[in-house]
């Protein structure tokens, strides 16, 4: 449209020179491009749209990056990548080499600090607006946090600590009754209860206004009128929360309404102290579907505008094989129960709840505490079964050792998202699950290949005295070999292959589908190459893992996961400790750094993780050796 007011959008600077009804028709054209964008790349769209007239609203009033907005876990920013300068290159949202979709500070000065995971900003916001006082910087710093990051501990914490320090630190509280799903908890029910209490809030500005016409006070009754207006507001609604920490409380505010949010960020923009605008936005605004159903529109693959479908799949995915178990099980067993942190439908605890409502809990974005509160429930005679995605079991660790392994209870922990994952990028891939959890002591760390082994890894899992980890990807279940369906033997894992080669091929978990693949490429190529489905990352067996690598001149270890902590290094360490140096040993992994955005095949490739890659490697090693291997291992 020739009257588009977006393409004249380059800097925040520009939207500021619009009048309010500019600003509302840049509100629609953002909305449109962002649904446009997200149906076709898929992304987060329900919180998207939900914020477009607040995004707006805080580049009018403050100035970026002079001033800092730190977004609490960031999938909320697209209206502000929009705003700033990356309109033109948002089509490339979430694609390899493309716009992040979560503040990168590599894309732009007004991504102040990279986010991704929930309840940080409050904290890292105070300590930048500290830091900045201590340098002579009076740049504004705000804070924008959703409600249900207010379900975890750190953000409390960060609030706690922002009312004591008493600096001008403004934030704002994005409130749509929603974090992924629906929020649970007392704090959800307690801001509801603030934004049921407008009639407060319009009664105050009209007692203002009329104040402000009458003529000049003298100081006494002025007091009055301020003691009047604590008793009412005390016999109309009682002091909130954040006004006992500390920090003083404005709203709540329309957060569709761009006159009334500039007006209310203007008059707190210079506060003195610590301030909390209280902002009411709907999930989904301006789509209807997603207004109707934000859950299910808050992170989506590739959808159709017109009536919200999406191509179903045939294929099994982890995940969804993890519902059925759990569904299946609970039936069998009335002592399994199912924990989550506002990932209720993402792991597939959904069907479960629907089920046996009261035998699933969700304890908010609040990973540490869904972990102690299982081992409550455990010590209690149940059987608990906490689903998390990896990459937030991170922020967990202290309470996976010291309340659950220490004591040794009976809790499975359904690692999600495992290694690689798609479109999120760097924030979110769980490659660090087996350094971090590995080696602590009692703990079992299971690694399926496919369905069948996922169902015995969890069944297993439930059926010992301890605790076990579950790890698996975001992807399909691998296809079901004869050779698998071997019982399960702790710290032992099975042949997929075994052709008695000098080439032995390790693979961990879900990657044997690439590392068949590999072993097909080299066998055409004249190089046998076994195949070791290694099941448990721990324990690991160490006197049947070296019979294993007894039989070998080369050794593969193929992993989705940091090499440090990872299952090459055990390998290694296992065969120095024995002083066996006949077998050479190359560790295959995602690599050392924090892989970026791509789907998860993209992710592989970039890795030499995938199937052709892990073959040029296997001879690349026989041939930099001298060894040309041929079938069953005769040179």
């Amino acid at each position: 449209m020739s009257d588009a007011l977006l393409p004249s959008i380059h800097d925040p600077s520009d939207m500021r020179r619009l009048s309010e009804p500019e600003l509302t028709r840049l509100a629609g054209e953002i909305r449109r491009l962002i649904m446009d964008v997200v149906s076709r790349n898929g992304g987060h769209l329900a919180s998207n749209l939900g914020v477009v007239e607040l995004t707006i609203a805080l580049h009018r009033v403050f100035r970026s990056p002079e001033d800092a907005i730190v977004w609490d876990v960031g999938h909320q920013c697209y209206a502000h990548k929009i705003l700033t300068g990356r309109a033109d290159a948002f089509a490339t949202l979430r694609m390899q080499g493309g716009v992040s979709g979560f503040p990168q500070p590599e894309e732009s000065p007004h991504d102040v600090v990279q986010t991704g995971h929930a309840s940080t900003a409050i904290s890292c916001a105070l300590g930048m607006l500290t830091g900045r006082r201590m340098r002579g910087d009076q740049g504004k710093v705000v804070a924008v946090v959703g409600d249900g990051a207010l379900t975890g501990g750190l953000a409390l914490a960060g609030l706690n600590n922002a009312g004591h320090a008493g600096k001008n630190l403004i934030i704002v509280l994005n409130d749509n009754a929603m974090s992924i799903g629906r929020n649970v908890g007392a704090f959800s029910s307690y801001l509801s209860r603030l934004i049921m209490s407008r009639f407060y809030q319009i009664f105050r500005r009209r007692f203002d206004t009329t104040l402000q016409r009458m003529p000049v006070f003298r100081q006494s009754v002025t007091d009055s009128v301020v003691r009047l207006k604590k008793v009412l507001k005390a016999l109309l609604f009682k002091d909130t929360m954040f006004g006992d920490l500390g920090l003083r409380y404005v709203g709540p505010v329309d957060g569709h309404d761009i006159r009334s949010l500039t007006r209310i960020l203007r008059s707190v923009r210079n506060a003195d102290g610590p301030v909390v605008v209280h902002v009411a936005t709907r999930k989904g605004k301006g789509y209807p579907l997603a207004e109707r159903d934000p859950t299910r529109f808050h992170g989506v693959t590739p959808f159709s505008l017109m009536d919200g479908s999406v191509e179903e799949s045939t294929r099994l995915t982890f995940s969804e094989a993890f519902a059925r178990f759990m569904v299946e099980t609970a039936q069998r067993d009335p002592r399994v129960v199912g924990i989550t942190a506002a990932m209720m439908d993402g792991t597939g605890l959904r069907a479960m709840a629907q089920r046996f409502p009261d035998r699933v809990f969700d304890a908010g974005i609040a990973e540490d505490h869904a972990v102690t509160f299982s081992a409550g429930l455990a010590l209690s005679g149940m059987r608990p079964v906490v689903a998390i995605y990896s990459t937030f079991m991170q922020r967990a660790v202290d309470q996976v050792i010291h309340d659950v392994a220490l004591p040794r209870l009976p809790v499975v922990f359904a690692l999600d998202r495992a290694g690689m994952v798609s479109g999120d990028g760097e924030t979110h891939q769980g490659i660090f699950d087996v350094g971090l959890f590995a080696g602590v002591p009692g703990l079992a760390l299971f690694a399926p290949a496919t369905r069948g082994e996922l169902i015995q890894g969890l069944d297993w899992a439930l059926s010992q005295n301890g605790p076990v980890m579950v790890r698996y990807p975001k992807a399909v279940c691998g296809p079901e070999l004869a050779e698998l369906a071997a019982p399960l033997e702790a710290g032992r894992g099975v042949f997929a292959r075994f052709l008695q080669s000098e080439v032995l091929l390790i693979s961990v978990g879900a990657l044997l589908p690439q590392v068949l693949v590999a072993a097909h490429q080299l066998n055409l190529a004249g190089i046998s190459a076994d195949i070791y489905n290694l099941r448990f990352i721990a324990p690991l067996d160490s006197d049947y893992l070296l019979s294993v690598l007894r039989l070998y001149r080369r050794v593969v270890v193929v992993e989705e996961a940091s090499p440090r902590g990872g299952v090459g290094e055990r390998v290694c360490r296992i065969l120095q400790d024995t002083n066996m140096t006949s077998v050479e040993v190359t560790c295959l992994s995602a690599g050392e750094g924090f892989p970026g955005i791509g789907t998860r095949d993209q992710l592989l490739i970039r890795a030499g993780l995938d199937g052709p890659s892990i073959a040029r490697r296997v001879r690349s090693l026989c041939e930099d050796s001298g060894s040309r291997l041929i079938a069953h291992g005769l040179a």
